[in-house]
Formats: structure tokens, sequence, C-alpha cells
């Protein structure tokens, strides 16, 4: 990991954001164009928002780019371009929570915070035989005052990546190695055969499912498409006209929805029909479907625009549209 050992709090909190809700082996490659392309927090600040996006693409969970920015951009106008060390300060970052705030702390400038992510959890709770919920309030403050207390606060930096180390590679989630762990001798949850029960979690995500039936209105070499804009999924990212429903819907009565019908469509001739292209998101499941119709003349609504094919693969898509671009272009011709 690229980070490892980093002390630049700017490629601490980079690679934090990055890996909120993001495996380490996905979010390298990301973590290296990023480092690559705006090396100083200055130049991130400075960038067009597209392009960022269009450098997160795929990495999902686009609030955090979002903040990414602001942070970015608070960072250059009220710190003068110079990361904050102060706790405080860090926290009052935007996507900046008492994890990463820790993190850049302790990290970069060996201040005495303990970093609590679900490594941490976990093994606080088996070795403390801590049933409390991780999730809930009391647990979330219950831990957060374990591992201060439990810190070595004088080499924090070396302790945080230790037991979050431990938490990885040892004390795993699933079949962890609990026969050569040199704490065995005094864990509760090994002890009492609670291994599999702990950390507790009281919470269900309850998802929901969402059908949004795409319409790629094509007129010469140019494209249909919009920024989603809202607080919605995919926020910031491009689309091509999208009639949503609540349920699976045929194709001759998407075409007739009032979206369509408002662009007063003439001369056209259907190309291509997809299947459904489903994604997964935390707490919702978005199913795609793709019409690809080629007309002689359409109207532009408000807040669309027609865009040259080629220049389609300048903008940032989310991973449900560039799949069915990647899967379909050859016979859609859409890039």
């Amino acid at each position: 990991m690229p980070w490892k050992g980093e002390k630049d709090p700017y490629k601490i909190w980079l690679s934090e954001i990055i890996l909120q809700q993001t495996r380490v082996e996905q979010g390298t490659a990301y973590f290296n164009r990023f480092v690559a392309r705006y090396p100083e927090i200055n130049m991130l600040a400075a960038a067009k928002d597209d392009d960022v996006f269009k450098l997160w693409e795929g990495l999902g969970y686009y609030s955090r780019c979002r903040n990414l920015l602001a942070a970015a951009r608070f960072v250059q106008a009220e710190h003068n371009g110079i990361f904050p060390s102060a706790y405080a300060e860090l926290l009052a970052l935007k996507g900046v929570g008492p994890y990463t705030a820790a993190a850049i702390a302790s990290f970069a400038f060996n201040l005495p915070h303990a970093v609590v992510d679900g490594n941490v959890y976990r093994v606080l709770s088996r070795y403390f035989g801590i049933a409390t919920a991780i999730d809930s309030a009391a647990g979330k403050t219950q831990f957060s005052e374990l591992a201060l207390q439990v810190l070595d606060r004088q080499n924090s930096a070396l302790y945080n990546q230790a037991i979050m180390d431990f938490g990885a590679t040892v004390c795993k989630p699933q079949i962890p190695l609990c026969s050569i762990c040199m704490l065995k001798e005094n864990c509760f949850a090994l002890d009492k055969n609670l291994v599999a029960e702990l950390p507790v979690k009281e919470k269900k995500i309850i998802k929901r499912k969402r059908w949004f039936n795409y319409v790629v209105l094509e007129q010469g070499n140019k494209v249909l498409v919009k920024k989603r804009l809202g607080k919605d999924v995919w926020q910031n990212l491009h689309e091509f006209m999208l009639v949503e429903t609540q349920v699976p819907q045929k194709i001759e009565d998407i075409l007739l929805a009032d979206e369509i019908m408002k662009l007063k469509l003439k001369d056209c001739k259907t190309l291509h029909v997809s299947g459904t292209i489903s994604q997964q998101l935390t707490h919702q499941t978005i199913h795609g479907t793709f019409v690809h119709i080629q007309c002689n003349s359409l109207t532009v609504p408000p807040g669309m625009e027609m865009v040259e094919r080629k220049d389609l693969e300048k903008l940032a898509f989310p991973k449900l549209i560039n799949n069915y671009m990647e899967t379909m272009a050859p016979a859609v011709s859409i890039i």
C-alpha cells in the first residue's frame, strides 16, 4: 500500500477518503492516479469538477468526491493550502469524521488520537468481551473511549497502524488466526467461545429497488446527455434520457412516457435494446435497461445537451452506464 508510512497529511487524507467503502485492491490504483495528477492539494483545489469526477469514475459513493473537492478548496482558502494538524480543524473538513481526523492527526503528526475502524472494533470487542453494538451510539462512545485508554500515546502512529493491521491479518472477520495469536491467553472471546459472535451489529440495511429505463437518443453524431443534479445517487455524473419506474416496464410503454413524448421525436429507428443491467448500491439496487434510438429530429429539453459521440469518453458516467457502453458499444456505436 503506497500510503503506508506516509507523513504527508494530504496523501494520508486522500488515501483515507478513497478507502471509505472501497477495498484496498481497488483503491490503490485510484490513489496512485490522483497523486500523479494532483500531487499537491492546491492543484486538486484548482481542478475542474468534471475532471476530478472523471478521475473518480468507477469508484462509487460519489459524495466522497464532492467532499474531496470541497475540503481541498477549504484548506486552500482558509489555511493557505497547508493541511491543518489540530484534530478539531481536521474534523471541520467536509467528509472528514472522527476516524479520518484521528488517522491524519496520528499518522501525519503523531498526535495521541486513537484510530477506530472496523478492524479496531473487532479486536477490542473480542479481546475485552464487549457485546455493545458497534453501530449504536453507545457502542461508538464506548469503543472510542476504550481505544483511547489503550493507545500508546508516545507512539500513536505506530500503535494505530499495528492494531489496524492486526485486525486485518490475524483477528479477521472470518476464520481468525486464533491458534497463533499472540494475545490469545487473555482474549475474552476465545476463552468463552464467542469469537464468531463478536463484534455485534444491531442495524439491518433495508434495500430499495429502482428501475432506470434509459433512452439513448442519437441525432447525427451527437447523443442526448444530462448531468444528474439534486440529492440522489450519482450526483454530478452524466446519464442519458431517463424514465424511472417503480416496476419493470415494456419498451413501448417507456417510449410513451411524458418525458419522451415532450422530446417530439421524428423519423426514428431503434438500433438496439439491452437486457437488464443491475448495480448494487449500499441501500438500493438499480436495475437499468437501455434502448438506443436514432432520430432525424428531436427537441432538446432544459438541462440536457447534445454531445458528440467521441466526447462521451471525457464525461463521468455511473458504473451501470459505463458497463452498458462497454458491453454494447460495438453494436450501438455509442463510443
